[in-house]
């Protein structure tokens, strides 16, 4: 027979797990680095209830791209593909939100125009793509590692 036991949460602590952020990844590759794996930039141990919609959102997005870069080679970068759009992949250049509800990327699509993304929160549905660096461009630009330094409130 096994015996279990049994945790008991305060009402306070029950209340502070409801409104503290959470993430669950799991990989088939074992060596697969989750982006719930790395240290955490200090906005994203605050609690949500403080934070509008599009503010958590612009987090949580640093946080994933910042963990696609890690696992780039020297000859890509992070680029963002749109699912159901028409736009094709821009290569990530900035990142913004306006409250309460707007996610905003800044950058370069696959023909070299400047491109601006301004997106709902609840329309929030991209994709990370590795794309090339441009050839005359000694390393890859690494935003997600820029944008996580100005959560922890770094100058970046």
């Amino acid at each position: 027979m096994t015996k279990t036991t049994m945790q008991i949460d305060t009402s306070a602590e029950l209340m502070e797990n409801d409104i503290l952020p959470q993430c669950r990844e799991i990989h088939t590759d074992p060596e697969a680095q989750p982006a719930t794996g790395q240290t955490m930039p200090k906005a994203l141990s605050e609690p949500v209830a403080k934070k509008s919609a599009a503010q958590w959102a612009y987090e949580r997005i640093i946080m994933y791209i910042q963990n696609f870069e890690k696992q780039l080679d020297n000859d890509h970068e992070v680029g963002l593909g749109l699912a159901g759009g028409m736009t094709g992949v821009i290569k990530i250049e900035g990142l913004g939100y306006y409250d309460p509800d707007i996610v905003t990327y800044y950058g370069m699509n696959e023909s070299g125009a400047r491109t601006q993304l301004i997106q709902h929160v609840s329309q929030l549905n991209v994709t990370l793509v590795a794309s090339p660096k441009h050839i005359d461009q000694p390393e890859p630009n690494r935003i997600g590692f820029r944008l996580a330094s100005a959560l922890d409130g770094d100058n970046a």
